[in-house]
């Protein structure tokens, strides 16, 4: 994957899901297992990054009379 190929976030999902899928399995020869689980990884800092920029963005919201306005968002427990 290069960086030419921007992947959405729900193509990274996907994908993601296909790696976890291959690994639950256990028939795959540990090389492969290695090498699939690093591009696991990745697909998962980029997912990560993407949230984190839509959390970013969402943090000020457009009060009625067009200002911003911070938004701070509750994090579950």
């Amino acid at each position: 994957m290069t960086k030419k190929q921007e992947v959405t976030f729900e193509e990274a999902m996907e994908n993601l899901e296909k790696i976890v899928e291959q690994l639950e399995e256990g028939d795959v020869p540990l090389e492969k297992a290695i090498s699939i689980y690093k591009q696991g990884m990745d697909l998962s800092r980029l997912c990560h990054s993407k949230l984190k920029t839509v959390e970013e963005q969402l943090t000020q919201i457009l009060r009625e009379d067009g200002e911003l306005e911070t938004f701070a968002v509750q994090e579950e427990e």
